[in-house]
């Protein structure tokens, strides 16, 4: 087994959300104010996907097993579920985004 084995999975597969996918979801959920979940439907290269957004705009993407462990997810923590494809994301996200953009370039 090679040095970067482990992280690498057979061209043309998929790799499916991981116990560490939920348990990032569920620390950044538990860990900041105001979270939403976008649920990103599953694509040719990608398993479905839940980007939370905080209410700073800060966000986080991971894989999750299917739509329903995703509304299982949030329904569990009280956090509201939107379809991303239908919704879109909030423009804080974008804001968060900009943000740490002009950060890395202006050299802070």
């Amino acid at each position: 087994m090679g040095l970067f084995s482990r992280s690498r999975s057979r061209p043309g597969t998929l790799r499916s959300a991981s116990s560490a996918d939920l348990q990032h979801l569920d620390a950044f959920a538990s860990s900041r104010a105001g979270v939403v979940a976008y649920l990103e439907p599953r694509t040719a290269v990608t398993d479905s996907t839940v980007v939370l957004v905080a209410a700073t705009g800060e966000w986080t993407r991971r894989r999750v097993p299917d739509p329903e462990a995703a509304e299982k997810f949030a329904r569990k923590r009280g956090i509201p579920l939107y379809d991303a494809a239908r919704v879109g994301y909030p423009a804080r996200m974008r804001e968060w985004n900009a943000t740490q953009k002009a950060g890395e370039t202006s050299g802070a």
